[in-house]
Formats: structure tokens, C-alpha cells, sequence
């Protein structure tokens, strides 16, 4: 009877669980209008004039062939290539360029910087299937790891490169459509309004979007239906006989017809889908399923709509093709359209600005960009950010290139370089996952670049003819990001490459004894540096400049791996670096490139004594073990574990907070406390009556009470004599100005100028 009362109520359960998830997932398909669709939503502003200024209306072949080459764009592009194979490859649920890149790095060892230790493969979101033969090529060849790398950065360029051409055309779009409804309302008028627009849209950043967010997905959702709604009635009243543009045979017509011109004038076509690449670099806010339901279900439809009414508008009045969008508006509707556009250009502006700002951190978490201030805008949500140097940079980029153009059709032949330069990143990279890890049947996995590749290239030779005519913009600003990013890049690998060369010797350490030559005072050391073994050079300089040296010295090593987020409990890594007496350890804490570090000195350092404290009695609970066992008939033991290194003195393989938290809990048994699988001995001493561990563990709380001590390298970078002059000009003159100029170290690290002692220290590279 049991049995038939629980079956019931649980169907019940699983049911109302579903119905919760569902709504849950609608909801966020909402939400998703807001900030992923705006910039692909005001495309219907400008894509058929510009068409229709390089191709003009002759006859029905003309508008039929561009509104059949728009919707297949549509249906190809966004709908086939990303929403059912590019978002799949995310990585643990983040898209974009440097997700795919980090996804590669985490397979195979292709990073510039050679800091990677085995146990970062221990982190939970590590895990990989593997393809052995692809993954040695592109491990042993550093031409295939720089040209990876450039590819990712010429990409993350390209996406900077929207950051600033978005906001001028959408801007300058939406305010166009005063020029015919009011009277002397010129082309400097437009200039200077949208000028205005975007020193309030860029003046607003510091203040963050949280406060707003909210209203981005109504207006834009009825942005959308009102997309469809006009269409539809343009459709029904004018010519519903455009229909026949779902027959692909329109678009041979139109290159039949026009040739050369059609062929210019895809570089229009290819605006339909400006900010599809938003789809998958939002991936991390919301779900793969809530960005397929909005698309699927509610942009594709009403953008199909908008296309279809403004063609049948353009059927009936092929004069209005300048001016397509707000002609093909009932004249009832006019003003609440153009408030609804001008809010949605905004909010399309808004939403590549931010994705500019998270590009821009990741980057700088990869290490291939300059570190500047980053602001955390939102204590709820990690992701709402302000780099100002950034926010100012593109507002005057965007002032300047709405000054200069003075015209969406110019600025339109910029954007689509951007546009399809970052899709072509996307699908190259994809390609590498569809091979490396997905490990799909070669003809799919060559079919994917094959169709969309080649689309995609064929749409770049039409935007790129228009080299001369604004098309040079993009590739300028992708170029200087590409210098900055790469000379950053490189000149840190060969720093990082000069500290592992001059690190101090273990020899040395010990000739120095525990006092390390010099006196120990009270007190914690906090030695920041780059290396995840050894003991920096930098170190050395301290006992040469200073008369005394901290009782506890902890190396510690900031470091950034390949994968979106580090758990908290997975976040550090302690070893001892040399004897007990010598009281000096390594901690590498450990950061994703979406995490973000907003914890104060205070909590750094609280943090980071506990865990240390954690490890000490781990240490000593291993060797207690070890010490045990040795009285033991090993055959007895029941061994599952690991391949027997141990968490003590040389061991950076285990996190330090896992699997620690049952041995806090009050009442936990030695049992409880053992390394998985082992059963312990009831004789081990516990942690608690080691002598040596409550000497440590009291001169650690003496240390932590004396204060902390931040010492910090004040490092010069050159080129060695011998170097060619390519190099001497990229080191002594690019790299050094980049670092003169980027966010000094201390307020990098977040660390008080107070308790800060830096060193000079040139390293010849």
C-alpha cells in the first residue's frame, strides 16, 4: 500500500519539477531578447538601403533576389550553424572566441606560456576526450600554436572592432528617420543627435546596466513583434507575392541579372545577421536551450516578417528603397516606432559595449592585453563590468566615426568586415573542436567549414571590395588591438621564460640555512611572482637589499587557466619549498578567465592563512600515516588512492580545500579524515597532538598577528645586446610602453600601499 500512496505523489514531484524547469528555461529565453538579439533585431534598419545603394530597382528581380538572398543568410548563418552546431561547443557553458581557444588550451598544451602543472587537470571542469594524433601536431609545432593564438586575437580584435562600430550605425540609424518627418532636419542634424546619443550611452556605462537591465527584454520583445506585426500588414496590404523569394532560384536571377553589382551588393546582405556572434559570446549568461527557444521560436519569424513586408512595401514604391524602414511604417505608428528604434539601438549598443568590456577581461585574464582598472558594476551578478580606459577609447572612436562618415551606407561597409572576420574565426575553431574533441566523422567534420567557410568567405570578398570606401576602418582597429594584444603576449612569455631560467638554486637555499643568511623577524611575507615552481630570483634581491626577512615566507603565484570558472574549493595550492625550519611555502591561487576577484587584501589573506593552516595538518596527517604504516604488513592495507605521492612536501597535484571540509566537521573520525580509500591504523596520531604541527601552527598565528608583508618585483624588461632589432624595437620600446602604461602591480593584486616593498630588477629577455 505503501508503494501505490509514494508512486503517485512522486510522478506529482517530477512533474511539478518539470513544469518549473520549463518556465525557468522560457523565461530566460526572454531575457535573451534584451541582450543577445538587439543588435540582430535593429538590422532591419538599414540592411535593404544599403542593398539598394549599390544594386538600384529596375524590376521585381531586383528586390526578390535580395530579399531571397537575405532570408536563406538568415536561415543559414544564425539558425543552421549556430544555434544547432557552434553553440554545442561551449565550454562548460561559455561561448566566444577565447572559450574556444581556452577549450583547445585545456586539451592540448597550446599555450604561449608554459605554466601549466598537472594538477590544474584535476579541476572538475578539466575533463576531455582526447584525439592523440592532432593533439601532438599542434603540441610540437610552434608555428600552429602562434598561428592559433593570432587567429584568436585577430578575432577578439574584430569583436572590439563592433564594440565600436555598433553603437554608430545603430544610433545613427534609428535618428535618420527624422529626417524625413521633420523639416529642416539634415544630415548635420542626424550627426549631432547621434552624436549626443552616444555621449549620454557611454557617459551612463559607470553607472552600470543592473538598474535598467530589466526593461532591455520587454522593449526589445516588443521591438520584435512589432518587426512582425508591420511586416505582416506590408506583406497583406502591398504584395503578398513575395512569397516567392523562398525559391533559392531568385538569388541566381539576381546574379544573372546584375552580376558584378549583386555581387558588391551582398556586402548589404551580410548585415542581416550582424551580431549572430552575440548568440554564442552571451552563452555564459543564460542556456544553450534558452537562446535556441528565442531564436527559433520568436526572432527568426519576426525577422522573416520585417524582410518580407519591407520587400513587399519596395514592390510597390521602388523610389523609397534610401529610406525603406520608416517609409514602409504606417504614418499612424511613426513616432511610437522611432522612440521604440531609438530605444532599441541603445540597447543593441548597450549590449556590444558590455560584450567589449568581458572581451577585454578575458583577454586580460589569457594574458594578451595590458592590465587596466576593472569596476564591478553589480554585487549580484559577476559578469556586469567598466573598464573605463576602454568605455572612453570607444566613445570617442564612435564620435569620430560618426564625424567623419556622416552616413550608415559608409559605416555599413566597415561593419560587415567585423562581422564576418569574427565568423570566420568562430568556424575555423570550431572545426579544431568538431576534430580534437568532439572526434566527429571527418566528412561531417570537413563538411561544417566546407559549406559555412565557404559562405562566409564568399560574403568577405564583397565586403572587402569595399576596402576604400570605409572597409579599411575595421581592419585598422582590428590591427592595432591585434599589435597590442600579441607584443603583450609575447613580451610576457619571454619575462616568465627569464624567471624560470635565473631562479635560485636549491643548493643555494640550503648553504643559506633556515635564517637565510640574514635575521627572521615576526611576520608573514607575501612574495608575489609569476612562477609555479622553484623560488623567483627576485627573492634573492630581497636578502640582499633588505636586514631582515619575514618569519613565514609564502611565494605566491596568481595564476589564470583554461577553464570559465575555478571553484572556491579548488582554488589553492600549497607546497612546502624547502625544510620545515625554513618556514616557506607556494601557494598558486588558481582563477578561471570569467572569474572574478573581488575579495579585499583582508579576505585574501584570511583565506589564505586557513588554507595554509589546512595544509599543515594535512602534511602532518600524512606523515603520522606514513610513519604508521611503516609497522605494517602492507598486504593488510586497503590502498585505492592515487599513484602514492603524497600531500606533503612535494605535492601540488591535490587542491588544497577539497575533501578537507569532512575533516573539519566536529566528530569526524580519523577514518573520516583518511585520503580516499584508506583505511587508517586507530594508533595514528591525530594532527592535533603532533608537537612539531602546534609549534608551526602557533609561529604561523604569531607571523599572521606581526601583520603581512607584500613584496612586490618593480621589474624592467630589455632585450639582451645580441638580439635582432625587430626584437630590440618590440621589447625596449612597444612592450616597455605597454607596461609603463598598464595598471601598476599593486593596485593590480588589490594589495595596501602601506605594507608594500618592491625591489627594482632588470630581466634580459
Amino acid at each position: 500500500m505503501r508503494v501505490r500512496v509514494q508512486l503517485p505523489l512522486l510522478s506529482c514531484v517530477l512533474l511539478l519539477y518539470q513544469d518549473i524547469s520549463t518556465w525557468a528555461t522560457v523565461a530566460l529565453a526572454f531575457q535573451t531578447l534584451g541582450v543577445v538579439y538587439g543588435d540582430m533585431g535593429t538590422s532591419p534598419l538599414y540592411v535593404f538601403t544599403d542593398v539598394f545603394s549599390k544594386v538600384p530597382i529596375e524590376s521585381e528581380v531586383d528586390v526578390l533576389g535580395a530579399l531571397s538572398t537575405v532570408m536563406y543568410t538568415i536561415a543559414l548563418i544564425p539558425l543552421a550553424k549556430y544555434v544547432f552546431v557552434v553553440l554545442k561547443a561551449n565550454d562548460n557553458g561559455e561561448g566566444g572566441t577565447f572559450a574556444l581557444y581556452s577549450l583547445i588550451a585545456r586539451y592540448a598544451k597550446v599555450s604561449m606560456l608554459p605554466n601549466r602543472q598537472p594538477a590544474d587537470e584535476l579541476i572538475s571542469s578539466f575533463k576531455l576526450e582526447r584525439a592523440l594524433h592532432i593533439k601532438e601536431i599542434l603540441e610540437t609545432r610552434r608555428f600552429l600554436k602562434t598561428l592559433l593564438l593570432l587567429l584568436v586575437l585577430m578575432g577578439t580584435s574584430m569583436v572590439i572592432g563592433d564594440g565600436i562600430l555598433t553603437p554608430a550605425i545603430s544610433v545613427m540609424s534609428a535618428t535618420s528617420g527624422l529626417q524625413g518627418e521633420v523639416s529642416g532636419f539634415g544630415t548635420n542634424a542626424v550627426v549631432s543627435v547621434s552624436i549626443v546619443i552616444l555621449l549620454a550611452l557611454f557617459g551612463i556605462q559607470q553607472f552600470g546596466t543592473g538598474k535598467v537591465g530589466f526593461m532591455f527584454a520587454p522593449i526589445l520583445a516588443l521591438w520584435f513583434f512589432s518587426l512582425g506585426a508591420i511586416g505582416l500588414y506590408n506583406l497583406v496590404t502591398y504584395d503578398i507575392s513575395v512569397l516567392r523569394a523562398l525559391n533559392p532560384a531568385y538569388i541566381y536571377f539576381f546574379f544573372q541579372k546584375n552580376g558584378v553589382a549583386a555581387w558588391s551588393a551582398l556586402g548589404g546582405c551580410v548585415l542581416c545577421i550582424t551580431g549572430a556572434e552575440a548568440m554564442f559570446a552571451d552563452l555564459g549568461h543564460f542556456s544553450v536551450k534558452a537562446i535556441q527557444i528565442a531564436f527559433t521560436f520568436v526572432v527568426f519569424p519576426c525577422l522573416l516578417l520585417a524582410y518580407l513586408g519591407q520587400a513587399a512595401y519596395l514592390m510597390k514604391h521602388p523610389d523609397s528603397a534610401s529610406r525603406i524602414f520608416y517609409n514602409s511604417v504606417p504614418e499612424s505608428l511613426f513616432w511610437p516606432v522611432f522612440i521604440l528604434a531609438s530605444f532599441a539601438a541603445m540597447i543593441a549598443s548597450q549590449a556590444m559595449i558590455s560584450a567589449t568590456f568581458s572581451c577585454v577581461k578575458q583577454s586580460m585574464a589569457l594574458g594578451c592585453f595590458p592590465r587596466l582598472k576593472i569596476i564591478h558594476t553589480s554585487r549580484k551578478r559577476m559578469g556586469q563590468i567598466y573598464i573605463p580606459v576602454i568605455n572612453y577609447f570607444l566613445m570617442t572612436m564612435c564620435i569620430i566615426v560618426v564625424a567623419i562618415f556622416r552616413s550608415t551606407t559608409d559605416i555599413a561597409n566597415a561593419y560587415g568586415i567585423a562581422e564576418v572576420g569574427v565568423m570566420i574565426v568562430t568556424t575555423t575553431l570550431v572545426t579544431l573542436v568538431m576534430l580534437l574533441i568532439w572526434q566527429t566523422n571527418l566528412v561531417l567534420a570537413f563538411l561544417f567549414p566546407l559549406v559555412f567557410g565557404s559562405i562566409e568567405l564568399i560574403y568577405l570578398s564583397a565586403v572587402l571590395s569595399k576596402l576604400l570606401e570605409g572597409g579599411w576602418l575595421p581592419l585598422a582597429f582590428a590591427s592595432f588591438f591585434l599589435c597590442v594584444m600579441y607584443i603583450w603576449n609575447y613580451g610576457s612569455v619571454l619575462k616568465y621564460q627569464s624567471e624560470v631560467r635565473e631562479k635560485i638554486s636549491m643548493d643555494l637555499m640550503h648553504d643559506l640555512g633556515s635564517n637565510l643568511g640574514t635575521v627572521r623577524v615576526p611576520g608573514i611575507g607575501l612574495l608575489y611572482n609569476e612562477l609555479v615552481t622553484g623560488i623567483p630570483s627576485i627573492f634573492g634581491q630581497y636578502l640582499l637589499s633588505l636586514p631582515a626577512i619575514q618569519s613565514t615566507i609564502v611565494f605566491v603565484c596568481i595564476k589564470y587557466v583554461p577553464v570559465p570558472v575555478v571553484p572556491q574549493e579548488e582554488r589553492f595550492l600549497f607546497r612546502r619549498v624547502c625544510p620545515k625550519d625554513y618556514h616557506m611555502f607556494r601557494c598558486v591561487a588558481r582563477y578561471g578567465y570569467k572569474d572574478v576577484r573581488k575579495e579585499n587584501h583582508q579576505a585574501f589573506e584570511q583565506l589564505l592563512v586557513e588554507s595554509l593552516e589546512k595544509f599543515l595538518r594535512r602534511e602532518a596527517q600524512d606523515l603520522a600515516l606514513e610513519r604508521d604504516l611503516n609497522d605494517f604488513d602492507m598486504d593488510s592495507v586497503s590502498v585505492t588512492g592515487d599513484d602514492g605521492a603524497g600531500a606533503g612536501t612535494d605535492d601540488l597535484r591535490t587542491p588544497l580545500l577539497m575533501n578537507d571540509q569532512r575533516r573539519e566537521e566536529p566528530g569526524a573520525s580519523s577514518q573520516a579524515a583518511a585520503p580516499m580509500g584508506l583505511l587508517l591504523p586507530s594508533s595514528v596520531m591525530s594532527s592535533d597532538e603532533d608537537p612539531s604541527l602546534e609549534y608551526e601552527l602557533s609561529a604561523l598565528r604569531e607571523a599572521m598577528e606581526s601583520g603581512f608583508t607584500y613584496l612586490l618585483a618593480h621589474g624592467d624588461v630589455r632585450a639582451k645586446k645580441e638580439s635582432f632589432f625587430l626584437k630590440k624595437l618590440v621589447i625596449n620600446y612597444f612592450y616597455a610602453f605597454l607596461r609603463k602604461n598598464c595598471r601598476a602591480g599593486a593596485a593590480n593584486l588589490k594589495v595596501p600601499h602601506m605594507n608594500i616593498l618592491q625591489v627594482g630588477m632588470t630581466y634580459m629577455v
